[in-house]
């Protein structure tokens, strides 16, 4: 036991966790000297490298000096909270990057909250000391200030603090720099307890799980008591106290980068166990004759839901390979087994599932997934879960901090304030007004966009969820209207250029386009519905080059985030392998008429 140290990295996103975690891989000599690691190396799925984010937890294990270190590396970003929350369960103690310049941030707090209930061991990283402006000083006393408001025990408050640079690969107590991140290494082993070794039978709770084509479904997570054999038998208890034999077949834990067989795992270590059919997150590993589950593991509700539909469009079944609502309410249903902050509620219509996630983000990263794997789906406009309480109606208020330089701070607060945010803190650092905001959920959507158009793309925006509060009013909606397509067919360079006064188009000479699509935004408040197929007619009096003089603004790109938060109540998004097309639900204009006159 006391050769094992169980630490989580947590932090806000883009703080320089999976550097960290980087330096940690070279520097105990997990690779060869002469093998190309490339960077970034625990992102390894395709959205996470894209994206430069951590959107799942994972595993690595190093030895440092005869120790077994099992480091897990977390998401950031506010909408995978989920997966931050179990994880932890894992963990003696946490590791808390905080960038030297921008300091504690919303998703900072939420997280080092659960890593304190649990009361697990910090260690407090200043990181990015080598930025211009950084203020590490005044960092640490806000740090300390957010452990305080947190309730820390007195144990937690006297936590050790190290600066460094993740990207130059060096931590020191002393803000000096050194050649390497072994001082860093070196707390660990003094600061983080070794796991407790508690009395009793087989106790583990499954806390995360992996996928092999080969093996199937693969449980992890923290043996807490006891110890787990290959070939054993063991009990797999449910919340709610039933529980089913199962045989362990093969056995792993983690070294490195990947896994190796064991025969037995101790308490205190990670451990992978294969041959457990049916088991959900949550669900606990115990003895067979002597069954006891862990505690149920609490995670925050969804606060946004989507409609996700199949593809009704004219164009529907020509790119992807997964098109029923069978097929749609299967992917949803292998979600959830995984995805622990995932909601899905079937509707009146077949064709249609209700699902509720924690965010923007955290929905389009599902959509997304998807599309890469060959569905073809609708989607509606994101909606925020109302909830009466005291019988008063309540919304998800969250914690919002925007950093943006001083010149642009007015624009910045009264776009907030348009949208029922109420300003809370102003402050100035070096050249930028640090502002922070509450702000009904509602007015989240849309709002970045916004934000970086009006402050030239230089306002750098974080949020939080932070309670239910009541209903704050109506908030105004996207102010422009759209542009429809009239005919089904090939959009031509000709009627597109005479209709550039009328808008901005999404779409570019050449495209295909629909009845009822979306192809761009009107420059006026209502939807204008056009024709872009129409080609022009000849004659035998054209002039040579006529057609060549026309110039055509090239299209708006959005990015399907971008696309969730324009959208309104009667438009929805197609989502196909190839193509992300805006359009309306209704695509006939007489059937959107109709509908409009049903509803008034």
């Amino acid at each position: 036991m006391q050769n094992i140290r169980n630490i989580a990295i947590i932090a806000h996103v883009d703080h320089g966790k999976t550097t960290l975690v980087d330096k940690i891989l070279h520097s105990t000599n997990v690779f060869r000297e002469n093998q190309d690691s490339g960077e970034l190396i625990m992102d390894n799925n395709d959205i996470e490298r894209e994206r430069g984010i951590t959107i799942f937890s994972k595993n690595a294990s190093v030895e440092y000096k005869g120790v077994k270190i099992n480091v897990i590396d977390t998401p950031g970003h506010a909408d995978f909270g989920g997966e931050v929350e179990r994880v932890l369960k894992m963990a003696d103690g946490v590791i808390l990057l905080v960038d030297a310049f921008e300091g504690p941030m919303p998703q900072t707090r939420f997280v080092l909250g659960k890593a304190l209930e649990l009361g697990l061991k910090p260690l407090v990283v200043i990181n990015k000391v080598d930025k211009e402006n950084c203020r590490p000083d005044e960092v640490y006393d806000k740090v300390f200030e957010l452990f305080f408001n947190l309730d820390a025990t007195e144990d937690q408050l006297d936590f050790p603090a190290f600066y460094g640079s993740s990207k130059q690969g060096w931590f020191n107590t002393e803000n000096v720099r050194t050649e390497d991140i072994l001082p860093l290494m070196d707390g660990i082993l003094e600061h983080v307890p070794a796991p407790e070794a508690k009395e009793g039978d087989l106790q583990m709770q499954i806390t995360s799980l992996d996928y092999s084509k080969f093996l199937g479904r693969i449980a992890v997570g923290k043996v807490t008591r006891g110890e787990v054999k290959e070939g054993d038998w063991i009990a797999l208890t449910k919340p709610d106290g039933s529980f089913k034999k199962h045989k362990v077949k093969e056995l792993y834990t983690f070294t490195g980068l990947g896994k190796v067989r064991a025969t037995e795992v101790k308490a205190g270590d990670i451990c992978a166990v294969v041959g457990i059919d049916g088991f959900q997150i949550g669900d606990t590993i115990a003895d067979p004759e002597n069954p006891e589950a862990l505690p149920v593991m609490h995670i925050d509700e969804p606060t946004m839901n989507m409609s996700f539909g199949i593809n009704n469009s004219p164009f529907f079944g020509k790119d992807g390979k997964f098109v029923t609502s069978r097929h749609l309410v299967d992917r949803l249903t292998d979600e959830l087994e995984r995805n622990l902050a995932l909601r899905v509620e079937p509707t009146e219509d077949s064709n249609t599932q209700l699902v509720y996630g924690r965010g923007i983000m955290h929905l389009s990263v599902l959509i997304e997934t998807m599309r890469r794997e060959g569905y073809e789906l609708t989607v509606g406009q994101p909606q925020v879960i109302f909830k009466e309480i005291d019988g008063v109606k309540c919304e998800p208020y969250e914690t919002l901090v925007i950093d943006v330089p001083d010149d642009y701070s007015s624009k910045a607060i009264d776009l907030v304030t348009q949208r029922k945010g109420d300003l809370l803190v102003m402050e100035a650092k070096e050249g930028m007004q640090h502002l922070e905001f509450e702000i009904p959920s509602r007015g989240l959507i849309g709002l970045r966009s916004l934000m970086l158009t009006s402050t030239a793309g230089e306002a750098v925006m974080a949020h939080n969820f932070l309670e239910y509060k009541p209903f704050k009013g109506a908030i105004a909606g996207r102010s422009a209207g759209v542009i429809i397509s009239k005919d089904q067919g090939t959009s031509t360079p000709y009627s597109i250029d005479k209709l550039q006064d009328r808008g901005k188009f999404f779409v570019a000479p050449g495209e295909e386009v629909y009845e009822g699509m979306i192809i761009g935004e009107h420059s006026r408040n209502n939807d204008l519905v056009v024709n872009v197929v129409e080609a022009k007619k000849l004659n035998n009096i054209r002039a040579a080059g006529k057609d060549d003089s026309s110039s055509i603004a090239p299209k708006i790109e959005m990015t399907l985030e971008e696309c969730m938060e324009y959208i309104q109540g009667d438009e929805c998004i197609e989502v196909t392998p190839n193509f992300i097309r805006l359009r309306k639900i209704h695509l006939k204009e007489v059937d959107r008429k109709r509908f409009e006159k049903s509803m008034s």
